[in-house]
C-alpha cells in the first residue's frame, strides 16, 4: 500500500495563510509504507541475532557481536530522513557499513550475515547518486566475494564464494526506486507550480473584471448623477427668483437625465451578462431603444465573437450614441459593423445637430474618448474618433473601433 510522505514545499510557493483558495505547504509523495521497511529491517536483525554464530563476549564471538551491532545500526540508519543526513556523511556511513558487512561475513562461521550486505546495497542505490552508488555497490560485491573466497578456500565450490559477488546487485533496485521517487516528486512540484500559476491568473482575471465593472458603473452613474444634481441645484436656486418656467425647465432636464441614466444602466447590465445576444442583434436592439431604427448595416460574413469583445463594443456603441444624443440632437445616426477576415470594425457616425444643443453638452461624456481607447486597447485594437474630413460623410462625427480577429 502506498505511503504518502510530505516533501518540503517549493520556496516559490505562497506563504502559509495566504488567500490562495487552497491550503499551501507540503505535498505528499507516494512511497513504500515505512511499516513494511521497518518490518523488513527488524526481520533481518532478528534473523541475524538468531542464526549468526559464534556470538559471545570474548574472542571471535565478541568480534562477531560487535560487527553485528555495527551492521544493525547501519541498517537502522537507512530510516533517517534524507534532509537530515548530508550526502558526504551518507557516503561515509554507507562505506563503513559495506566494510562492516563484509567483515561480518568473514568472521562469522554460519548464519544470515550476508543479508546485511544485500539490504545495505539496495539502500546505497536509493540514497546515493547513480555513479557513487554503482562504485560503492561494486566495492561491496568485491569485498564480500573476496572474504568468502579467502575464508572458504579455492578448493570450495565456486558457487559459494561467487554468491558474495551478488551482494551488490540490489543497488539496481535502489536506483530504480530513487528514479521513480524523483520523477513523482518532479511531477508533483510541476503540478504545484501550475496550480499556483492558475490561481494567480484567476486572481488577476477577477481583479481585471472588478476594474471593468467599476468603470462601467462609474461611466453610467457618476456623471449622470452629477448632471442630475446640478439641474436640481439650479432649480432650487431659481425658486428664489420666482421664475417658474426656468424651474420647470431645470426639472425637465433632470427628468431627461434620469431616463437616460436608466437606459444606460439597463444596457450596462445587458453588456455585463455572459448570455448576451450576438453583437448585430444587440446593436439593433440598442439602436431601436434609442430611436434609431434601421440605422445598422452589417457587411461581411457574420461570426460569433467572444463575450469580452461583444461587451466592450456594446459599451463603445452606447457611449457614442449617448454623445450623439447630447452633442448632436436630432442628427441622423448610422452604425456599420464589418466582419473582415482579420478584424471586426464598428463605426458609429452621426450628422450635425438639427435640434437645440443642451447647456450641459460641453460637460463631456461618461467614459469619453480615453475610456473608449482603453477598452479597445484591452482587445488589442485601435480606435479613431473625430470629424470626417472628406467624402460623402464630410462634416459628420465618426467613431471607428477596429478589433483584430
Amino acid at each position: 500500500m502506498p505511503y504518502l510522505r510530505p516533501v518540503p514545499a517549493d520556496q516559490s510557493a505562497p506563504p502559509a495563510g495566504a488567500d490562495t483558495g487552497q491550503a499551501t505547504g507540503e505535498r505528499p509523495v507516494p512511497e513504500q509504507d515505512p511499516r513494511v521497511q521497518w518490518a523488513a529491517t527488524l526481520a533481518v536483525i532478528i534473523a541475524g541475532a538468531l542464526t549468526i554464530r559464534p556470538m559471545g563476549l570474548s574472542g571471535q564471538g565478541l568480534a562477531v557481536a560487535v560487527l553485528f551491532v555495527v551492521n544493525a545500526a547501519s541498517l537502522l540508519a537507512r530510516r533517517l530522513p534524507e534532509h537530515r543526513v548530508p550526502p558526504r556523511l551518507a557516503l561515509v556511513w554507507l562505506t563503513l557499513g559495506v566494510f562492516a558487512a563484509a567483515a561480518l561475513i568473514g568472521v562469522s562461521s554460519s548464519g544470515t550475515s550476508y543479508l546485511f550486505a544485500f539490504f545495505l546495497a539496495g539502500h546505497i542505490g536509493y540514497r546515493l547518486e547513480t555513479r557513487p552508488a554503482l562504485v560503492l555497490a561494486g566495492l561491496c560485491s568485491l569485498l564480500c566475494g573476496a572474504v568468502l573466497y579467502l575464508s572458504l578456500g579455492p578448493e570450495q565450490d565456486p558457487l559459494a564464494w561467487t554468491f558474495g559477488l551478488a551482494t551488490g546487485i540490489p543497488v539496481l533496485i535502489g536506483i530504480v526506486n530513487r528514479t521513480q521517487r524523483r520523477a513523482v516528486r518532479a511531477a508533483i512540484e510541476a503540478a504545484g507550480s501550475a496550480e499556483r500559476a492558475a490561481r494567480a491568473e484567476a486572481r488577476t482575471a477577477v481583479l481585471t473584471e472588478r476594474g471593468r465593472i467599476a468603470r462601467d458603473v462609474h461611466d453610467v452613474l457618476a456623471h449622470s448623477l452629477a448632471g442630475i444634481n446640478m439641474q436640481l441645484e439650479l432649480a432650487d436656486a431659481l425658486i428664489d427668483t420666482g421664475d417658474l418656467n426656468k424651474v420647470r425647465e431645470a426639472h425637465e432636464k433632470a427628468h431627461d437625465l434620469v431616463k437616460e441614466s436608466l437606459r444606460q444602466a439597463q444596457w450596462t447590465v445587458h453588456a455585463l451578462r455572459e448570455d448576451t445576444l450576438p453583437l448585430p442583434q444587440s446593436l439593433a436592439a440598442m439602436l431601436a431603444s434609442s430611436g434609431h431604427r434601421d440605422a445598422l448595416t452589417v457587411t461581411g460574413t457574420e461570426r460569433r465573437l467572444p463575450a469580452k469583445v461583444v461587451q466592450n463594443l456594446l459599451r463603445i456603441a452606447q457611449e457614442a450614441l449617448t454623445n450623439a444624443a447630447r452633442h448632436a440632437p436630432g442628427g441622423a445616426v448610422d452604425v456599420e459593423l464589418t466582419f473582415a477576415a482579420a478584424s471586426t470594425t464598428l463605426r458609429i457616425r452621426n450628422r450635425p445637430a438639427t435640434g437645440e444643443v443642451g447647456a450641459g453638452a460641453g460637460a463631456g461624456s461618461g467614459m469619453g474618448l480615453i475610456g473608449m481607447r482603453e477598452r479597445v486597447a484591452l482587445l488589442g485594437g485601435t480606435l479613431t474618433a473625430g470629424p470626417v474630413a472628406e467624402g460623402p460623410y464630410q462634416g459628420d462625427w465618426q467613431v471607428e473601433a477596429v478589433i483584430p480577429r
